[in-house]
């Protein structure tokens, strides 16, 4: 699907999230945020450490706080902005709670492998497979901007911080 016109918007408020969780005690450089009729009711960057919860991905933080914000496990019609694709479990978190769209910046290929899971699982294919077939995505809004919080490609990280190699 192509990007709306409030996309770059809310991409930004989502890059925003990530650079705090960047610059935070054990936060990570993941910013979501999510949308339901024009308003956000639910956002995080990455609390992984943080919170020493490895499910507390920026994703399913915000799932988690759009939820309770609005009293329901529903969450149909809202549309999710990610910086980063969604690995597997957010994915599947957003297709359990009905989220209507999801839209990310950088993608698989744009950043270093430790980003996912070793094997190819990916938004794509988890969509493909999974029995909804309404949720709609929109990849590579802001790409280079968000991108640009993760290590490339051809990066070599320090190998503390490869946990999914």
């Amino acid at each position: 699907m192509p990007p709306t016109d409030d996309d770059a918007f809310w991409m930004q408020r989502a890059l925003t999230l990530a650079r705090n969780g960047k610059n935070s005690r054990g936060g990570g450089p993941i910013g979501c945020v999510i949308l339901l009729d024009g308003k956000v009711v639910g956002e995080a960057h990455n609390e992984v450490s943080a919170d020493h919860d490895p499910t507390a991905h920026a994703e399913t933080t915000a799932i988690r706080r759009a939820c309770a914000a609005l009293g329901r496990d529903d969450l149909r019609g809202a549309t999710l902005y990610s910086t980063l694709q969604p690995c597997g479990m957010c994915s599947m978190a957003s297709i359990w709670t009905s989220i209507g769209r999801v839209v990310y910046g950088a993608g698989r290929p744009d950043v270093h492998r430790m980003y996912f899971e070793c094997r190819s699982l990916n938004l794509d294919d988890i969509l493909a497979d999974a029995y909804r077939d309404d949720i709609r995505f929109t990849v590579g809004v802001l790409r280079e901007e968000c991108a640009a919080l993760y290590y490339g490609p051809g990066d070599a990280p320090p190998l503390e911080e490869q946990a999914n190699i």
